[in-house]
């Protein structure tokens, strides 16, 4: 008979009331995986489109939400953790397509980090989603360099602290733009040099009196819709805009004549469906220019709350409710409210 644990599960499109804990069977490791005990998981905003039926989980992938954890290496692949240096009974984080809402969670061993030193499991669950996302998008896709411009929409989710502070280790300047004063004041702590109310302020000409004219170099966009007209006039020349969430639409409209004249690009892209291999290469960086940074102090948890796992709604609700700054963490070790 196989093993049982405690999940959450969705069990209808809906609300933050559609999440209930059950009970599933533990999932097994295949060759190239691991299994991990997990202590803590990570809420994201995908968590919640998945919840209300707008995201569903790629072919293959498990119907439960959850794309980031953190505990411990319970078996798995034994040469493959061999190649990639991690062991059984190891502290790891680790990005998933799902699943991670649960006390026990498969990952490719690709996708497995260890734990930075000197962090928490509560604090390493919050790395995987949002540090994969801002290295591939920031760097990789929009290609950051020191002494640019990058601007953030969103500096105070999960996401864009992450962005902050990672663009502020590399040498760049950072922009937010912020829905309340509370926020700004929270992202200017983290390293941001200016934080833009979008509510009471026009975000573009504000980025382009900022920057003396010249614009951002990157925009890192969370809405897309009507943005991104906006965006492309604050750009600087050469600028690459990165679209990796539509919360305002998917429908834009741009000054094509601006794009060729100033030679800006305008790109984007989602993680979740992606192949291991290219996930397993953001690792292997993340590992290689990221940890030490973050081992030396130069990149810091910012964690708003964390709620036993089976308050999974409310931290949904959170979520939802947008005030909070940084992550958002599902304890599994916390007993049961």
């Amino acid at each position: 008979m196989a093993h049982l644990m405690n999940a959450i599960e969705i069990s209808a499109p809906g609300g933050p009331e559609a999440l209930r804990m059950v009970q599933r069977p533990r999932p097994e490791p295949r060759g190239g995986e691991v299994l991990i005990r997990v202590s803590a998981s990570g809420v994201n905003r995908p968590d919640v489109l998945q919840r209300r039926g707008a995201y569903p989980p790629p072919p293959g992938a498990s119907d439960l939400p959850g794309l980031e954890v953190a505990g411990v290496i319970e078996s798995g692949d034994v040469e493959a953790m061999e190649a990639a240096g991690l062991r059984i009974g190891q502290r790891v984080c680790a990005l998933l397509a799902g699943g991670g809402y649960a006390e026990y969670c498969v990952a490719p061993v690709g996708q497995v980090l260890p734990v930075p030193r000197g962090w928490s499991d509560v604090e390493a669950a919050g790395i995987p989603e949002t540090f994969f996302t801002v290295w591939s998008n920031v760097f990789d896709r929009g290609r950051l360099q020191a002494g640019e411009t990058l601007l953030v929409h969103g500096g105070a989710s999960g996401i864009g602290v992450t962005a902050i502070q990672m663009a502020r280790a590399f040498g760049a300047r950072v922009i937010v733009t912020v829905g309340s004063r509370d926020k700004a004041a929270a992202c200017l702590r983290l390293g941001a040099e200016h934080a833009i109310l979008y509510r009471e302020q026009d975000f573009a000409a504000e980025v382009l009196r900022l920057t003396l004219g010249r614009g951002a170099d990157v925009i890192l966009d969370m809405v897309a819709g009507p943005y991104v007209e906006r965006e492309i006039g604050c750009l600087a020349d050469d600028g690459r805009l990165v679209i990796i969430a539509v919360q305002g639409g998917t429908e834009a409209r741009l000054d094509a004549g601006q794009v060729l004249r100033r030679r800006l690009t305008i790109t984007g892209s989602t993680l979740r469906p992606r192949p291991v291999a290219f996930k397993a290469a953001i690792a292997r960086e993340l590992h290689h220019h990221v940890w030490p940074l973050i081992e030396r102090g130069a990149i810091r948890p910012v964690v708003h709350r964390v709620l036993p796992a089976s308050q999974a709604a409310q931290a949904h609700a959170l979520m939802e409710a947008d005030t909070h700054v940084g992550k958002i963490i599902l304890d599994w070790t916390a007993p049961p409210s």
